[in-house]
This record gives C-alpha cells, structure tokens and sequence, in this order.
C-alpha cells in the first residue's frame, strides 16, 4: 500500500523509473509513508482497455475532526520498463466526496481509470500531486505471466554477499523482459497455469477452508456472563452467519452477495441447582438478506442499514413445554458517527408472527418490534438497549461491554460484560411469566 500524510489535496510531480523487476514486488507491496492518505489497486493484473479501481483509504490520526476533499480526477501516468510514458485520467466514483472524519477514524474514496491500449507488460503508475507509485501487469488475462506462473530458482538471503543466481533461459522473468520489450512470448517461455503439483490435494482442502473462514463471521453478541439471583446461573449466547454467494476478488458486491444463513443460541444454565440443569434454549436458524449501507450520506456520518428474512426460534422441547414461532421480519439501521469517533445507532426489528406453537399470544408480551438502541466507541465502551413492548406488557435489556486490556489485564482477548434484564419473557419457555430484575456479569467476545 501506498500512503502520505495530506498537506493539500495536490503537491509537486513526482516522477520515477523503476526497473521490472521491481514494479514486480511493487504490486504485493506498494511504496508506502507516513499514515494518512494511503493508495491502493483493486488487482494485480488486468488488460489493456480494462477499467480499474484507484481505492483511497484517509485515516485522521489528528486531534481534531479533518475534513478531506477527495479530487472528481487524478492524472494517471503509466509507465513501462522502457520508460515510455502514457498519462491518463481516472474519475471519482459517485461524483463528489467531501468528507467530515472524526479523530481516529478513517473513510474510503475510489476512482475508475482504464488501462490505455498502448500499456503492455509491467506498468509503473505514478499519481500526479501525490508522492506514490503502485504497479500493475498489463498483460491481458490469457496470456499473464507473472499471475499465472512460478517463480523458478532458490530462495536466496539478500543480504548475502554472493551473486543472486540466474533464471533459467525459460524461467518467468526472460518471458516478462520480452513482454515488456512488446516482443510477445517466446517458445521457451511459461505461461498458462501452474504446475500441476502447486495445485495437489493438500492445496485444494486450504482453498476450501479458506473459502469457508472468509464466509463465516459474527451475527449477534456472543457472551457468557453470571448472575447470582435468586441462586447461581448463567446466561449465554452464540451467534454465525454464512455467506451463500462469495464476491470474487475486485467484485461488486451484488444482491446475492448480501444472503447469509444466520445461527443464534441463547441458553439459560440454572448452576445452582444439584445436577446443574438447563432452564431453557432458544435456537434461532434464520435466512436473510443484510447489507451494512444501502445509503449513506455524503459526508458520510450517516448511513442506513437494513437486513430482514425468515427466522426460526423454538427451545427443541415436545409437550406442554414446547415453544415454537416462524416469522419474517425487517430491520433497517441507521448509524451515526460521533465527532469522538463514537457511532450511534438505532435499529427496529419489525415482526410477522406466521406460526406461534405453544405460545399464541406471545405478541402480548414480545409485542411485534424489538427496538434497539446502540452506543459504542471504537476500541472503547459499547452500551446498547433492547427493548420490547407488548399490550401493557414487556421487557428491558442494558448491556456493557468494555475492551479487557484496557483494564490492565495484558493482551487479554475480550470485553468486561455486565448485562441487567428485567420484564416478561427472558427465556422462550417463560414468555408469559415476568422475571425478578436481573444483573449478569462475564466475558462478552462478540459485541
């Protein structure tokens, strides 16, 4: 990544040759200065007529609240190994971006260019008015080079005095010279995929796992906190979603990007008793749709929210304890981010009850909107509020969580969690009955 600190929106040219065998390590790792307006591609590779993204990431490492004034057009110069020069300009995506960042916060912009036809091979790309250069190999997909093959020879200590030994005649980098030089590749060169034994089963099961890790993240607080009233128990939750539809690399994310499968487990554990029981389990299978922005301001402090679908919760019990209830339900959020790098947020969760198994008038109790109200702090403390509200009837959850290495407690992982519930129905087999006011305290790992 490449980055500056910002003095103005343009400064002085800088130029610069740079050999092709370092644009090469350039794209894994771009120039990079000071914190403050860092630049990146959204790839490594594309071809000649190809647009792609310029992405800006601003951080305000301040004391104050910066304002940044993303420019509509950078000038673009690309340049290969020869040092033949191409300038070409690359436009801001949404029109404007004039940008309000609280302290210790930062905001992203991007800009669309297309990859000139006369570009060919490795491209050194220069940002005019700023002190950064990334790099690009402009070599069209079929035919890339550096994306699709090995590196050939050992892996040598660059600090050793001896000669760096040489690549075979057939080796990666005599095909990128002839490349760069626009005489196409040779016979002798590398193209086309790896070998076949960079891609052996073991690989394959890391491709899966790794696929499986980055659709997999958090849903809804998870913790595991203890109350003392009227004797020991505690109170736990767990909560996943699954992403159906994986974006590729540089991909907008489109509508079935944003369908997850979600999992939500809250369990009651009465520990004072002698076997130490189960009061009660809600289990909450759900599919949704969810996206974090589907608006957002244009200074970008505020922003709306919206995830709704069909949920499942019942506690997997039969008989006269069996509790059960289908719905569909829609929740729009809107946040609001804070001069102190807090954000505020707000989100009702509107229910349709379709089927209320064992509990037909639940909607007296849990009403039809679980309202929620949000305060946190990045990296600081986090207050929220749930509220429900039924015919004369209802509930009230506060719960804190608080960053442990903040208490001097080391590098340990985790948030102090106090949790205090009051009203009708904090387990699904008690919808109906009100519980004594309750104050929890543990570990809260999601928040």
């Amino acid at each position: 990544m490449a980055g500056h600190r910002p003095h103005a929106p343009h400064g002085a040219v800088r130029r610069a040759l740079v050999p092709a065998s370092l644009c090469a390590l350039m794209a894994a790792a771009p120039l990079q200065a000071d914190a403050g307006v860092t630049f990146r591609l959204d790839r490594i590779q594309a071809g000649p007529g190809e647009t792609v993204r310029i992405e800006a990431m601003f951080f305000n490492d301040g004391n104050a609240t910066a304002t940044w004034d993303a420019p509509r057009e950078l000038v673009l110069q690309w340049r290969d190994a020869a040092g033949s020069v191409v300038r070409a300009p690359a436009r801001l995506d949404g029109g404007t971006a004039v940008l309000q960042i609280p302290v210790g916060q930062f905001s992203r912009a991007s800009w669309s260019a297309v990859v000139p036809e006369q570009a060919r091979g490795l491209q050194a790309i220069a940002i005019e008015g700023e002190p950064v250069l990334l790099a690009l190999d402009a070599t069209p997909a079929e035919k890339g080079v550096i994306v699709g093959s090995r590196a050939i020879g050992p892996i040598v200590d660059p600090r050793a005095p001896a000669a760096v030994p040489q690549v075979p005649d057939n080796g990666v980098l005599a095909a990128v010279s002839g490349l760069s030089a626009g005489s196409g590749l040779g016979s002798t060169a590398l193209s086309g995929p790896a070998p076949a034994e960079a891609a052996g089963p073991g690989n394959d099961e890391h491709d899966v796992l790794s696929r499986f890790r980055s659709a997999l993240s958090p849903y809804e607080p998870v913790y595991f906190s203890f109350g003392a009233r009227p004797d020991l128990n505690a109170r736990f939750q767990v909560s996943l979603k699954f992403r159906l539809f994986q974006p590729r690399d540089g991909e907008e994310t489109g509508f079935l990007n944003n369908l997850y499968l979600g999992y939500s487990q809250t369990s009651l554990w009465d520990l004072g008793e002698n076997s130490a029981p189960f009061r009660d389990s809600s289990y909450r299978p759900a599919v949704f749709w969810l996206s974090d922005r589907v608006w957002e301001s244009q200074d970008r402090r505020k922003s709306l929210g919206f995830d709704g679908g069909f949920e499942h919760e019942s506690n997997g019990r039969d008989g006269d304890t069996s509790r059960a209830i289908n719905s569909l339900y829609a929740r729009p959020t809107l946040r609001y981010r804070l001069d102190d790098g807090s954000t505020l947020s707000f989100g009702p969760k509107i229910k349709y009850y379709m089927t209320r198994e064992g509990n037909p008038d639940i909607a007296n109790y849990r009403g039809h909107v679980d309202y929620q109200l949000r305060w946190a702090k990045d990296d600081g403390l986090m207050v929220s509020a749930l509220v429900r509200k039924g015919h004369e009837k209802g509930s009230l959850q506060l719960d804190m969580a608080y960053p442990l290495r903040k208490l001097g407690l080391g590098r340990l992982n985790g948030f102090l969690h106090v949790q205090y519930f009051n009203g009708y129905g904090e387990t699904l087999l008690d919808y109906n009955v009100r519980a004594r006011s309750q104050v929890r305290i543990g570990l809260m790992i999601v928040r």
